[in-house]
């Protein structure tokens, strides 16, 4: 399964990869939105977790590119430091599959990840 990681705090990046290929896991990195939209392109990845705030497209507008664009149904986790319940609101409405607040637990996330992908294997 890949995974598409966006996030332009690279200890955060770094650190996320380093544990999801530990799982089994490919992992694609993006520094930033712009390189998460050629990516999500090229590679066509199982699951994205993206951050929120990151430069030139933000989370919410890759949200938007995937689900209207693209018409896909490719689960996406959103992750940020924002507690603001407006944004969360957004990015559901949006149409992403789960959120996360930063700081989190690595094996949070990874737990995630897997129960999207049992549900995904459930439904299908």
């Amino acid at each position: 399964m890949k995974i598409l990681i966006c996030e332009d705090e690279e200890i955060m990046l770094t650190a996320l990869e380093f544990r999801l290929q530990r799982q089994g896991f490919e992992v694609l990195k993006a520094e930033n939105g712009k390189e998460a939209l050629e990516i999500i392109k090229a590679e066509q990845p199982d699951l994205i977790v993206a951050d929120i705030m990151m430069p030139f497209v933000s989370g919410l507008e890759l949200i938007n590119f995937v689900r209207k664009d693209l018409a896909s149904p490719l689960p996406i986790i959103v992750i940020s430091a924002l507690e603001h319940e407006e944004t969360v609101l957004e990015a559901f409405k949006l149409g992403a599959s789960d959120f996360i607040t930063k700081p989190f637990k690595p094996n949070e996330l990874i737990l995630r990840i897997k129960k999207i992908f049992q549900e995904i294997e459930l439904a299908q």
